[in-house]
């Protein structure tokens, strides 16, 4: 059973930094990607970016482009999500998804809340 556990949210006004850490456990040998989601009351779950994991290609929701990068560990499992230049619409929950062996897996939520 894999597990990711989430950390780095936090409270950040406009245009700062944060770096989101996404760490994966048991049964990781076969991770095809990772990437993070996140998801704001009242609407869909929505992608940000994902690595495949063996490969290293990268991709990017349009509206994180040039603001975000995605990167992984492989001796560590773990995934981050550097985030610069924020903006008061990226607060949300963010979620971090790994794909293992033909099985999703979902981390717990952590909260990004950006002030203007």
């Amino acid at each position: 059973q894999v597990q990711l556990v989430e950390s780095g949210g936090g409270l950040v006004q406009a245009g700062g930094s944060l770096r989101l850490s996404c760490a994966a456990s048991g049964g990781t040998f076969s991770t095809y990607t990772m990437g993070w989601f996140r998801q704001t009351p009242g609407k869909e779950r929505e992608f940000v970016a994902l690595v495949y994991w063996s490969s290293g290609t990268i991709r990017y929701a349009d509206s994180v482009k040039g603001r975000f990068t995605i990167s992984r560990d492989k001796n560590k499992n773990t995934s981050y999500l550097q985030m610069n230049s924020l903006k008061p619409e990226d607060t949300a929950v963010y979620y971090c998804k790994a794909v293992v062996a033909g099985t999703e897996y979902w981390g717990q939520g952590t909260q990004v809340t950006v002030s203007s």
